[in-house]
């Protein structure tokens, strides 16, 4: 079982950054490949980023990519450095844990369906 916990949302003006992370429970954290989604009010979950579970992979949407960058640590956190931020950036950002030792392209390829678990969102608005 994992537990996952967002923080860092906000609201910050376009070309601003943020920050998001998330804090996983759970004893097994080393074998989850770690992915944040978005979405925004009338629309479908995006797929953001996703890092494998050794680090040593990840994997960008074509929004984000060049903007945005993620990391994990082996203290069981991930977290989503957001830079040059867009006004179209604004939604609420789930964090995701896929176990099995999954690469990062398994989770941008198979999405939000194929996660195991989920947190309860962090809310970023970016204003124009």
């Amino acid at each position: 079982q994992v537990q996952l916990v967002e923080s860092g949302g906000g609201l910050v003006q376009a070309g601003g950054s943020l920050r998001l992370s998330c804090a996983a429970s759970g004893r097994t954290f080393s074998s989850y490949t770690m992915g944040w989604f978005r979405q925004a009010p009338g629309k479908e979950r995006e797929f953001v980023a996703a890092i494998s579970w050794s680090g040593g992979s990840t994997y960008y949407g074509d929004s984000v990519k060049g903007r945005f960058t993620i990391s994990r640590d082996n203290a069981k956190n991930t977290a989503l450095q957001m830079n040059s931020l867009k006004p179209e950036d604004t939604a609420v950002y789930y964090c995701a844990a896929k176990g099995g030792y999954v690469s990062a392209s398994y989770v941008y390829t198979r999405g939000a369906d194929a996660m195991d678990y989920w947190g309860k969102g962090t809310l970023v608005t970016v204003s124009s």
